[in-house]
């Protein structure tokens, strides 16, 4: 199925698009290692080798990835009950625990001794907690440590498993009397309960910290950390606010497409359907006169969640005669937009610092600012698939942390892993399922995305199931996973879609409702009435999408977008560029004006996500990073799949859709050239400051921009200063 444009059924040469504006004569970083912030790869997320009773703790390999990933060992409790709207890992409340604390306060040692009786009173006990054990060690079983070895590949299977269990606490094993003492001893006292690290670190966490990894385990360590961690998105979200609000309603004029879709929205709210208009119905409405609204059914081309929204706007914003009511409900999606890829990430990156920067670049993005001060459908469905990546995220987290529970539980019972534990009800995946649904209700491109994602989850399982090992993880992933997926998602998203066309079911007026009854033999016999007429009516919906190739001054081929080669001018009126002498020196202070809204993204910052794209490839391929795979799978779903219809009448704001993963991209690879927290200071400063100034230049290109973003009457030179491309014009 071919994604769809934005074109109702009324020919494109009703838009209101404004003449084309005409000159005058005169006129990159650290090299990562394959383990990611999970600690484990996209593809094959391999296990980390584990030492052995017979092999004494290896150096594990410091990963450069850009994620901040440390390579210390910060085991994290995971007791607190999961909170799916917390970001991923439990709170440590303190750094980890690198040397043992001595009974009497003095110095800690490292050397071994002979245990005594105060060690054996003093071993930590967090089995309230956590229910780990230290279990009491002589001379002969404390080995002296080995010289730091580069880690030999752990084959996957049961050797993986049997290295994920070395050295854990013996719950369940504990002799009771060694339990008991070791509840008689010291307490170590923390904000919140976490796994006590090193040899005696339980299975459970070893398996959280290779499923999730070490910065995400900590990403929410303090009160703190989780303070910032939502401040720090909201103020980027106030500035997305503010740039998106301020004067929402100019112009004061139905804007492109928005002479169908909104006023299909006010049908919609007042007859339930959409309905024609008489003639030249448009500056009637703008006035507030709805009265050349009729009762017959109008043919439309796309689903209608997208309009009730718009239809919400109009009626809690101030009515018909406001036009920015008419574009309320698309600017409040695209602020909420900036915060969720702000939240999305943070935990994407296990940094509050790239969530947060991941948010600015979207709130100054100029495509981005144009798309929520006009109110056509491709906001909507940005908003839905994002939120929908978002869900899939937080299924992610918590379907591996139900996995290193399950597969602990197992391992320390003794019990073979074979396939690995089922996870049960995957909730956030449902909510994904349900979010994709809306997407298609609002446009049938969502389609790819539910593919895409759906796979991505379902790659996401493999890995884990892998990384715990699970000898049989792939059969395991497909039969416990991904066929549970397929048919959940899907079905659900099938089942949102169809509902969400119950006014066109309950009003037999709507266009094409009643085609079963008026042509008893025709059509798929086998199905209802009403459905039947539905499936023809979605028929006719395919061909007109497939066929239409009208051509459009600002049709633009798929290949541009990424560049923004040729962005979409919605609103140039001659009224304003045709201005002279005083009348213009009123409007703008010059001899000639103009008034502009081009949906251009910032060119700065989608020039270096094209490259950025291609960086992202290469470490997906080339190191197996899931992060990598995340970033791209927007621009998968979003972007490629238009190459198949490049003979159609289509236009570069159609990226709107996948712009979020445009950012995405850009940060990510912002991360690697930055390098890891752990870095020497030296070595990632001037990586720091190089990243400052481009988002500094970024950020200033979007406020030199932001007039032609905004309708602002403007001298017709400064309009021109902005044409740094002839196929801007």
């Amino acid at each position: 199925m071919p994604p769809t444009g934005d074109d109702d059924a009324s020919t494109l040469t009703g838009r209101q698009e404004g003449p084309a504006p005409s000159l005058s004569p005169d006129e990159a970083g650290t090299t990562p290692a394959a383990q990611t912030p999970d600690g484990a790869d996209v593809l094959g997320e391999t296990a980390a080798t584990e030492p052995t009773d017979e092999q004494a703790p290896v150096a594990e390999p410091r990963p450069r990835d850009g994620s901040g990933t440390s390579d210390r060992h910060s085991a994290v409790d995971e007791t607190r009950p999961l909170d799916p709207t917390d970001s991923p890992g439990d709170p440590a409340a303190v750094d980890p625990i690198d040397e043992p604390a001595a009974v009497d306060g003095t110095e800690p040692t490292h050397a071994a001794h002979e245990p005594t009786e105060a060690d054996e009173t003093n071993r930590v006990s967090t089995a309230d907690a956590t229910g780990i054990v230290e279990e009491p060690r002589t001379v002969d079983e404390i080995e002296p440590a080995a010289e730091p070895t580069a880690p030999e590949p752990t084959p996957v299977g049961e050797t993986a498993v049997a290295a994920a269990v070395v050295g854990s606490s013996a719950v369940g094993g504990t002799a009771p009397a060694e339990t008991e003492a070791a509840r008689e001893g010291t307490v170590l006292t923390l904000d919140e309960p976490r796994e006590l690290e090193g040899p005696e670190e339980s299975t459970r966490g070893r398996l959280l910290r290779r499923l999730l990894g070490d910065d995400t385990l900590r990403l929410d360590a303090t009160r703190r950390d989780r303070v910032m961690g939502w401040v720090w998105p909201l103020a980027v979200t106030v500035l997305a606010a503010v740039l998106r609000l301020w004067d929402l309603g100019r112009p004061h004029t139905l804007v492109f497409d928005e002479t169908y879709y909104v006023k299909d929205a006010y049908s919609l709210l007042v007859n339930g359907f959409e309905a024609t208009w008489g003639e030249d119905p448009n500056p009637a409405f703008e006035a507030g006169d709805t009265s050349g609204l009729t009762d017959v059914g109008s043919y439309v081309v796309h689903p209608q969640v997208g309009k009730w929204l718009i239809a919400l706007g109009i009626q809690f914003g101030g009515g018909v005669g406001s036009s920015a009511a008419w574009r309320a409900a698309a600017a409040v999606c695209g602020i909420l937009a900036v915060l969720m890829i702000a939240r999305i990430g943070r935990r994407l990156f296990a940094s509050t610092a790239l969530g947060t920067l991941a948010g600015l670049l979207l709130a100054v993005d100029g495509e981005a600012i144009v798309m929520s001060r006009i109110s056509l459908l491709d906001p909507f469905l940005m908003f839905f698939v994002l939120a929908a990546f978002g869900a899939l995220l937080l299924d992610r987290d918590q379907a591996r942390r139900r996995l290193a529970e399950r597969t602990a539980q197992r391992i320390d019972a003794g019990e073979d892993l074979r396939d690995g534990p089922r996870l049960g009800v995957r909730w956030w995946r449902l909510a994904a399922a349900v979010l994709l649904g809306l997407a298609l209700g609002t446009k049938w491109s969502a389609m790819y995305f539910l593919a895409v994602f759906g796979l991505l989850s379902v790659a996401w399982d493999l890995t884990a199931r892998r990384s715990v090992g699970v000898t049989h993880w792939w059969r395991a992933g497909i039969l416990k996973d991904g066929v549970v997926a397929g048919i959940s998602m899907v079905g659900i998203a099938l089942v949102v879609y169809v509902g969400s066309w119950w006014s066109w079911f309950a009003h037999k007026e709507s266009y094409g409702r009643l085609w079963a009854e008026q042509n008893p033999d025709q059509g798929v016999q086998w199905l209802p009435p009403a459905l039947r007429s539905f499936w023809k009516y979605h028929q006719d919906m395919w061909a007109f999408h497939n066929g239409l190739e009208t051509p459009h001054s600002y049709s633009a081929h798929p290949l541009g977008w990424i560049v923004q080669w040729r962005p979409t001018s919605f609103f140039y009126p001659t009224e304003v560029s045709g201005l002279t002498g005083q009348a213009a020196q009123d409007a703008c202070g010059a001899a000639s004006c103009s008034q502009a809204v081009v949906a251009l993204g910032n060119p700065v910052l989608w020039w270096c996500a094209a490259a950025a794209i291609i960086v992202a490839v290469v470490w997906l391929f080339r190191y197996r990073d899931w992060r990598a795979g995340a970033v791209l799978s927007g621009l998968v779903a979003g972007w490629l799949p238009w190459f198949a219809y490049e003979h159609r009448t289509i236009f570069t704001f159609y990226s709107i859709v996948f712009a979020p993963w445009v950012v995405l991209t850009l940060v990510y690879v912002i991360g690697l050239v930055v390098g890891p927290k752990d870095l020497d200071p030296r070595e990632r400063r001037w990586a720091i400051v190089g990243s400052g100034v481009l988002v500094a230049l970024i950020v200033g290109v979007s406020a030199f921009f932001y007039p032609l973003w905004s309708a602002w009457i403007v001298p017709y030179d400064f309009w021109h200063a902005h044409m740094w491309l002839q196929t801007w014009v």
